[in-house]
């Protein structure tokens, strides 16, 4: 899998010094980057072996700037690459030469909370994780939890239409997401949506809420809040054999049980998580499997029964229930910190696939088999309850040829996941890793209607255009 980028327009790239007088008076000065060693920070995202050094950067700080820098681009025919905080792993946030970086870290702040009709009104700089402190004092919480949330931008949930471990139960981005405030390429400013559920007219939120960055730039969103739950238990589960775990999870979710989450991890997810989070991760087990319930104590003891009754055909080998919040919180933090702790050890490639529940033991087996024909270790961490997996492929990147096996690798396993009734994404977007791979899901004339749909909003493909699509065969509205 070879990554192309566009040839850049010469002829914008020859009128920077033109462009940047042209920016200059529509936002702060400091909101302005223009060094090369300031716009280096932005020239990648999550996705860090690909990297652009964007023509500028602009930080506007409302949505009135946000809407001038927008319109001075249209009229400029200069590219615009929408950014949260960065941290996608698709390579969605990742520049071209000859376009700005439209980054809206500075929108940060709650505009509004309304605990009565539980709805809250962000500026889409907003970290994830901040809308949840934002309310929680009246016991409420916003329910996508990517495991980047505490640096993940709501901007960037809305872009790729994120999830998280608690998405079985309580949905992603797009359940949640009940209005935008979004500039179009040409300026305008639009409300899509609002602060009820069923808004009149055509769904247009559906078609914003995992667009990435290609109709427009989102500068505020009312999103749902709910009522926290009066308690929750993570219990683990330790099997000798993957397929006893995948299988585990099929039946559970067969049997009508939806748990508030079900994350999975292998044995070498487990060894790397355990030495940085040391959370009392079983070492001798093959797969582990962490399920959490929610409600009162009752209802939780009842269902961990449940749960522990069905698990026992598949001989979990370790079973252990949290007793404790501090235990719960260790838990998590080995779940949550797996990237990063992965990172500790490796360079790796994340994948982000989605398959039917009931194929996880015979795509698991596939996963290893394919990494393993590449010469590559594989850590498989993913949110089992609705089949979204990230199965990392480790590699040294030092050692000429290994990345572009990885790349090889994890080609295949998307490839998988589509033959098996599965897509090529749940979560982290489409992005330029996945772009060369949409002709796998999608026929020409689906790709064909999707490019119209697109082309409606930005005919001039201004808006993030080396992502999504293949770059040849692209058509206009």
């Amino acid at each position: 899998m070879s990554i192309a980028f566009p040839v850049p327009d010469q002829a914008i790239l020859a009128r920077r010094e033109e462009i940047l007088r042209g920016l200059a008076p529509l936002v702060a000065p400091e909101a302005l980057i223009v060094t090369e060693d300031e716009r280096r920070v932005f020239e990648t995202d999550g996705l860090t072996a690909y990297r652009k050094l964007p023509l500028a950067v602009v930080l506007p700080s409302t949505t009135e700037e946000v809407a001038a820098v927008m319109r001075f681009c249209r009229e400029n025919g200069v590219k615009v690459v929408p950014r949260g905080a960065g941290t996608s792993l698709s390579g969605g946030a990742i520049a071209q030469e000859d376009a700005i970086i439209l980054g809206v870290a500075k929108m940060n702040r709650v505009l509004e909370v309304d605990f009565a009709n539980r709805t809250a009104r962000v500026q889409s700089g907003i970290t994830n994780l901040a809308i949840s402190q934002a309310v929680a004092h009246e016991g409420f919480f916003y329910a996508p939890d990517p495991s980047s949330q505490l640096a993940c931008t709501i901007a960037g949930n809305i872009a790729m239409n994120s999830g998280g471990a608690h998405c079985l139960k309580y949905g992603v981005t797009t359940n949640n997401l009940l209005g935008v405030t979004m500039v179009l390429v040409d300026g305008t400013v639009v409300e899509i949506g609002g602060e009820h559920l069923d808004a009149p007219g055509y769904d247009l939120l559906g078609l914003v809420c995992g667009s990435e960055g290609q109709l427009g730039v989102v500068t505020e969103a009312v999103v749902r809040i709910l009522r926290a739950a009066e308690g929750a238990r993570p219990a683990l589960m330790g099997f000798d054999a993957v397929e006893d775990a995948g299988a585990c999870v099929a039946a559970i979710i067969g049997a009508g049980i939806i748990p508030v989450a079900m994350e999975y991890m292998d044995r070498p997810a487990i060894k790397i998580c355990e030495a940085f989070a040391h959370a009392g991760y079983p070492l001798d087990v093959e797969a582990m499997l962490i399920i959490e319930v929610e409600g009162s104590d009752e209802e939780c003891e009842d269902t961990l029964a449940r749960i522990v009754e069905i698990a026992q055909p598949f001989r979990p080998k370790t079973l252990r229930v949290s007793q404790s919040e501090a235990e719960s919180a260790a838990i998590w933090k080995g779940r949550k910190s797996a990237f990063g702790a992965t990172g500790r050890i490796s360079d790796y490639i994340c994948m982000d696939g989605t398959i039917p529940t009931g194929r996880l033991p015979y795509v698991l087996k596939r996963i290893d088999e394919i990494c393993k024909a590449e010469g590559l270790g594989v850590a498989n961490v993913f949110h089992a309850g609705d089949g979204n997996l990230h199965p990392l492929i480790l590699f040294d990147i030092n050692k000429p040829g290994e990345m572009e096996k990885a790349e090889a690798a994890g080609e295949e396993i998307l490839k998988l996941c589509v033959e098996v009734g599965g897509c090529l994404t749940g979560e982290h977007g489409v992005g330029i890793e996945k772009r060369d791979l949409m002709r796998c899901q999608f026929t020409e004339a689906d790709l064909k209607q999707q490019m119209r749909v697109r082309g409606v909003f930005d005919p001039g493909w201004l808006m993030n255009p080396a992502k999504v699509f293949p770059l040849e065969g692209r058509v206009a509205a």
